[in-house]
């Protein structure tokens, strides 16, 4: 099983992330990893993201921004 994020603008068109991602091997690990760089995503232009597991969406789309967080 893979777990990836999609990064996108508030309108929900995709970005390129400031942090380079990977693939998780579990939730909890894709979760620790976009609460360690969000605001570094943040600053360099994701304002969302979105959780996949093997292409199917579990959650999101979830605001980077300190007054959603």
């Amino acid at each position: 099983m893979a777990w990836t994020w999609r990064f996108e603008k508030s309108d929900g068109t995709e970005t390129v992330p400031a942090v380079e991602p990977e693939e998780f091997t579990t939730q909890g690990d894709a979760e620790s990893w976009v609460g360690e760089v969000w605001k570094e995503l943040l600053e360099g232009g994701t304002e969302q993201v979105t959780l996949f597991e093997d292409g199917t969406k579990i959650y999101g789309p979830m605001p980077l921004t300190a007054e959603d967080a």
